[in-house]
């Protein structure tokens, strides 16, 4: 692929004139991806429909295709929530993520063009200042984007919906973590993993990968430690 040339298609990346239906879905998903609609917060098809201005045909459809991927259950009396994680359903997101984010970040580095490198440092550097401003909401769309950036470049599509499906069930509880201990307590790899990329060194680059993961998942997996056990 020529240097430039690539596109991310990521399933929150916008097209041209979508139908109505799938302008919903996203727009929903992405409230459930960046945490603004809480671990177990139930959520009717008319309060859907409220919050987003829609129709009710489109938000019945959005909330199908949602809890079809896990992202919502249902509550019965025409209700669904984001479900609420346990320690023991991180781990299992822990156990299936070291081995897709390692994976797809080597892929990557095999396949990254210049471009895509700078591509990827100016997401960290949105990243960096949503960080030093405590700005929450744009930590968590930059921490994503960069890695759904990552796995874009990796030409791995199942691998990389598989990934993205995982996103949706620990992006809710992620943001409860971060409100608490704040941004400026989030390290990150991705400047070990972008250092690796410019070099070509793909193992360093998926150890980075998987060890940005481990940081994020261990103090989500903390939190709901100390929640099980204060009940």
């Amino acid at each position: 692929m020529e240097d430039g040339a690539r596109k991310m298609t990521t399933l929150t990346d916008a097209a041209s004139n979508p139908p109505a239906h799938e302008v919903i879905y996203r727009q929903l998903r992405d409230q459930i991806l960046f945490g603004e609609i809480a671990p177990g917060q139930a959520l009717t098809i008319q309060g859907v429909a409220d919050r987003l201005n829609a129709g009710m045909t489109p938000v019945r459809e959005a909330i199908r295709r949602l809890t079809a991927e896990g992202a919502l259950v249902f509550q019965g009396n025409r209700r669904v929530c984001v479900p609420e994680l346990t320690a023991a359903n991180i781990s299992e997101i822990i156990f299936a993520r070291q081995w897709l984010e390692s994976h797809l970040g080597l892929r990557a580095t095999e396949r990254a063009t210049p471009s895509d490198l700078n591509q990827l440092t100016e997401i960290d550097k949105k990243l960096d200042r949503a960080i030093v401003a405590g700005d929450l909401r744009a930590y968590l769309q930059n921490n994503y984007r960069f890695h759904a950036f990552l796995y874009n470049l990796a030409e791995a599509p199942i691998l990389a919906e598989m990934a993205e499906r995982l996103w949706l069930r620990f992006g809710p509880s992620l943001r409860v973590v971060i409100g608490r201990i704040g941004t400026q307590n989030l390290p990150d790899k991705h400047k070990d993993m972008l250092e690796c990329m410019r070099t070509g060194d793909s193992e360093g680059a998926a150890k980075a990968m998987r060890e940005d993961m481990l940081q994020g998942m261990e103090q989500i997996r903390e939190m709901l430690d100390l929640r099980e056990h204060s009940n």
